[in-house]
């Protein structure tokens, strides 16, 4: 094949031409050729290949030698139905140019090379006088004429393109001539296409001086040679292979494919080749549509069957959508992979070569056929026991058939999985291929109402329109209540909580079953509106969050949790809350109530300062996984790394919220994620990793922030990224914001969200102790009227840093009393080193080098790491030298720990373990509670994974010792 690019391949002095891709043999072979018939010699050569194996570009280099040794050039192509492209229309070689330029000297115009491509055979072959000729004979006089008249003068190539497309009788009639006449200096060159029908000439194998070229496909280092030469880049392994995949090394879908990525603004990677998937590759598209319309009718339907099928299509499968033989369908998948368009996959299986040829043989069939072709497979499937998943897509492309009976029910059973897996989108789009546009009054209303659940979840409108119209219309009590619990939630979710209120008033609560089921609607309710500001708002004002529930359902206690979650939140009728949500966790069970409600029982506890509870709760729901659906898995997450976070546990905040956003880029992330990334933010700083934060941040763009109370929360992690990063302004901004937004959540209680921790720090260090000073003051009143341990002892702390030197180490030392029965390692470590900075300002130099070393010490131990850096330069600073850190990771074990650490990790329990060392259980529990601190675990499950985790991070932090 040819590239545009660097001419550095001479086929003789003074001449280049672009050079060829391991084509090294085949020009060795044309150059003879031509060598030989400078000489005088006859020849014969066929150039034969797939279409796009680069015939053409073989031909135009052999013309290119041929006119450098100074042979007379005469090239053209043939067409199908069309004449070869000399002169008159009546003459298959046109005798009257050719013989003009024969008796001038004058080589004729090369042809073949624009869109003049012959004239259309119009008459009988005739003679040059203009009398009809024999079949035979006149076709032989004339080429004798032509050959001759133009071999006069000088040596003569005759090039002739897409032979096979051209009249076969006239081709013959050359082949023929070069036979008889060994005297004449011509070389004859066929560009023949590998094609099922005509079949070449018999003659040609008889021809003694015949040479026959069969150029290959390229390999993967020639197909990396053509992009480097196309691209003036190199490229990488990946997209070789994947390059050499999707065209099988044909060389025109190799430049084509090159071209298209370049249009699409995609790299030369393996990555850049997977991002265009399935999706329209434009000038490969058109060269793959262009090879396989070339080919028999058969393999066309062949690859529409495979591109309708997919991959791994069964051969008995496509033959019969194609309805061909089987024997018929295996041929012609052997004549699309010899193109580059198909690829074996398994034993009996075919795939196209790539997404992007399976869309462009898809584009290229007719929407008609298409649409047929669907809907065959959809029943070929079926017919042999397809999953219901294999065949719905069919379906969906071919909405006549998607109304039959057996579709319908097929489409709503995939649909029910579909919400299950949570992929509500797609259920949507099965289930409005059963209903009619328009008809949905004369559908069946469960039908209608499936739909309705479905659409809640993607657009809230259409699900409320259809709920509404069909909740009169159900048969039973259960599909009433069942639609009545998608309604409300979806006019919770769009800020309508007053219309789901009455809803839920205007019900019939005379069983006791109803009573119940209205009262989980209505938890449910509480919890969906705590994802819509105006919702909730809306609810506040006209819904009553009664605390006095006895908790003995499930329906009960789910009713509590979401009320204490709120009052909780909004800081109020605190003593009543906690003791609902307490109730809530000692009553109900993973296996009896929903997990959503004991988180939210749990996340109540954690906004009442009680972080530790909470994590056992959430620990218990992860640990039973097969409880938590995946939809919600990531918001239980969140919260789990949230407590870990408040205790300090920073690695287990930043395992549990990688957890919960997976491979979610910033931009996409759910309102559940989304607090994760608060977290994770939060968890970075503590750790002093400000490059990563950083970074973590640059993957949300402002638009992707709206007003749920979640991203509140981002932005107070956002504003204590800023202040790490020294710019109090961008602080104070994102801080300031936040604060606003709590305030319109009600989020009042100074235990829920730290935010106004780090606004006063940044207040402080934009100059303005004042306004830091007035937040200290307000979450210390309400701190100590709720009796909220750990946001009294912060509040304090940053109360002590905004106010003057007098008081400020007694109210320090208040602080970390508080702290320190509160179990906040890291708020408590954070608080010793602001007192040990304080006593050094005041020149306590001894009492103050022992509050730093117990800093220093429990920041080291919790891997908080820029507080830990912190410590120790004030340690410098009041002359101590501190050389060893506290014990941390697997190596600071002692022997008796890591013993009932293998042992637990082995799936022991305690007593068990107590009987094999010979001690008590009691013991084996404090040893347990050892490990855990060390390795900055939370429980026995991730005990195997951290026992053979190598040493580093927080683990590996350098040995230290103060003398």
């Amino acid at each position: 094949m040819t590239t545009s690019g660097a001419h550095d391949q001479e086929l003789s002095a003074g001449r280049t031409h672009p050079r060829l891709v391991e084509r090294e043999r085949e020009t060795a072979v044309l150059r003879d050729l031509v060598r030989r018939t400078a000489a005088g010699r006859t020849g014969l050569v066929v150039v034969k290949g797939p279409a796009g194996i680069g015939r053409t570009a073989l031909l135009r280099a052999l013309a290119e030698e041929a006119e450098r040794r100074g042979l007379r050039v005469v090239e053209t192509a043939g067409a199908r139905e069309r004449m070869l492209r000399f002169g008159s229309p009546g003459a298959p070689l046109g005798t009257a140019a050719l013989d003009a330029s024969a008796a001038d000297g004058r080589a004729p115009a090369r042809g073949g090379r624009s869109g003049d491509r012959g004239g259309r055979a119009r008459a009988p072959f005739t003679l040059p006088d203009g009398t009809a000729a024999p079949p035979l004979h006149g076709p032989l006089l004339t080429y004798r004429q032509v050959v001759g008249s133009a071999s006069v003068t000088r040596p003569t190539l005759l090039s002739v393109d897409d032979a096979d497309r051209a009249d076969l009788e006239s081709i013959r009639a050359l082949v023929r001539l070069m036979r008889t006449r060994h005297d004449l200096p011509v070389l004859l060159a066929l560009g023949w296409r590998d094609r099922e029908e005509p079949a070449a000439p018999v003659e040609w194998v008889t021809r003694s001086t015949l040479e026959v070229i069969r150029p290959r496909p390229l390999s993967g280092p020639g197909v990396a040679a053509v992009v480097r030469r196309l691209a003036g880049t190199a490229v990488d392994a990946g997209f070789q292979a994947g390059c050499l995949a999707a065209t099988g090394g044909i060389p025109s879908l190799v430049t084509g494919l090159v071209a298209g990525l370049g249009e699409l603004r995609l790299p030369l990677t393996g990555a850049g080749l997977e991002a265009a998937g399935g999706g329209d590759v434009p000038v490969f598209g058109a060269r793959v549509r262009r090879l396989l319309h070339g080919q028999s009718p058969v393999a066309v339907r062949a690859a529409q069957a495979m591109a309708v099928l997919g991959d791994g299509t069964a051969t008995t499968t496509g033959a019969g959508l194609a309805r061909v033989e089987t024997t018929a369908f295996t041929r012609s998948l052997r004549r699309l992979e010899a193109v580059g368009l198909a690829r074996a996959s398994a034993a009996d299986t075919w795939s196209l070569a790539h997404p992007a040829v399976r869309h462009a043989v898809l584009t290229g069939t007719p929407s008609r056929t298409r649409t047929d072709l669907h809907g065959r497979a959809a029943r070929l499937l079926h017919d042999s026991g397809a999953p219901a998943g294999d065949i719905a897509g069919h379906l969906l492309a071919s909405p006549a058939v998607a109304r039959e009976p057996w579709a319908r029910a097929l489409l709503r059973e995939e649909a029910r999985t579909a919400l299950l897996r949570g992929a509500a989108e797609h259920a949507v789009r099965l289930l409005r291929s059963c209903v009619p546009p328009g008809r949905e009054d004369t559908c069946d209303p469960v039908l209608v109402m499936e739909l309705g659940i479905a659409e809640s979840r993607v657009d809230a409108e259409s699900g409320i329109g259809h709920l509404t119209s069909v909740l009169d219309r159900l048969p039973g009590p259960d599909l009433r209540l069942t639609a009545l619990s998608a309604l409300v939630g979806a006019l919770t979710r769009t800020g309508r909580t007053g219309r789901a209120a009455q809803l839920l008033a205007a019900q019939d609560t005379g069983s006791p079953s109803g009573r119940a089921r209205l009262q989980l609607l209505e938890a449910d309710m509480l919890l969906a509106a705590t994802d819509n500001r105006e919702a909730y708002t809306d609810l506040l004002q006209g819904v009553s969050l009664r605390l006095d529930l006895p908790g003995t359902t499930a329906e009960e206690r789910a009713l509590l949790a979401g009320r204490a979650f709120i009052a909780v939140s909004r800081g109020e009728r605190l003593p009543q809350a906690l003791s609902a949500a307490d109730r809530v966790l000692l009553s109900g069970t993973p296996l009896t109530d929903s997990p959503v409600s004991l988180a939210a029982a749990a996340a109540a506890l954690a906004y009442a300062d009680r972080p530790a509870d909470a994590a056992h709760v959430y620990r218990q729901l992860l640990e039973g996984a097969d409880a938590v659906p995946d939809h919600l898995r990531a918001g239980l997450l969140a919260l789990d790394g949230e407590a870990a976070q408040r205790l300090g546990r920073i690695d287990l905040a930043l395992r549990s919220t990688a957890q919960a956003l997976g491979s979610t880029p910033g931009a996409r992330v759910t309102h559940h994620q989304t607090l994760a990334l608060a977290v994770r933010l939060h968890a970075l700083l503590d750790r002093g990793d400000i490059v990563a934060a950083d970074a973590l941040a640059g993957t949300v763009p402002p638009d992707a922030i709206d007003d749920a109370w979640q991203w509140s929360e981002y932005l107070a992690a956002r504003g204590r990224l800023r202040l790490a990063q020294n710019d109090p302004v961008a602080a104070v901004a994102d801080l300031t914001e936040c604060g606003r937004r709590q305030e319109l959540w009600q989020r009042t209680n100074p235990a829920a969200s730290p935010w106004w921790y780090w606004a006063g720090h940044a207040h402080l260090a934009a100059g303005d102790p004042a306004e830091a000073g007035r937040l200290a003051t307000r979450a210390v009143d309400l701190a100590h009227s709720a009796d909220f341990p750990v946001a009294l002892g912060t509040a304090l702390e940053l109360l002590a840093s905004a106010g003057g030197e007098r008081g400020r180490l007694q109210i320090l030392e208040d602080a970390e009393g508080v702290l320190a029965q509160s179990g906040a390692a890291l708020s408590l470590a954070r608080t010793r080193v602001a007192r040990g900075r304080a006593l050094l300002r005041a020149g306590h130099v001894g009492p103050a080098r022992k509050v730093l070393r117990r800093g220093w010490d429990e920041s080291h131990a919790l891997g908080a790491h820029a507080l830990h850096d912190e410590a120790h330069g004030l340690l410098l600073s009041a002359g101590a030298r501190p050389r060893r850190g506290a014990s941390r990771g697997a190596g600071e074990l002692t022997r008796s720990e890591k013993q009932v650490a293998r042992l637990a990790a082995a799936g022991r329990t305690n007593l068990q373990i107590a009987e094999a060392l010979f001690v008590t259980r009691r013991t084996v529990e404090l040893h347990l509670t050892s490990v855990y601190r060390k390795l900055g675990l939370s429980g026995r499950k991730e005990l195997r994974s951290a026992l053979g985790r190598p040493r580093g991070g927080a683990d590996a932090a350098p040995a230290r010792r103060e003398r």
